[in-house]
């Protein structure tokens, strides 16, 4: 039987909301090993005073497998 975990995160990128995503997971893999999936929660933007976006922030929620 395998026992799964769940974290949450946030991670940011100026780019857009996937290079967030992969940077976030990349940073987690840092430290948590087993990684099986993410589910991305919530997203938002940064604006400037010109409502251009700056920054995206995305909330993950990473499984992954306790061993």
């Amino acid at each position: 039987m395998a026992v799964a975990k769940v974290i949450e995160l946030n991670t940011s990128s100026s780019i857009g909301i996937e290079d967030a995503v992969k940077t976030g997971l990349a940073k987690c893999a840092e430290s948590v090993k087993n990684i099986q999936g993410a589910w991305v929660n919530d997203v938002k933007v940064v604006t400037d005073g010109s409502g251009n976006i700056t920054e995206w922030r995305v909330n993950l929620k990473v499984t992954f497998v306790v061993k």
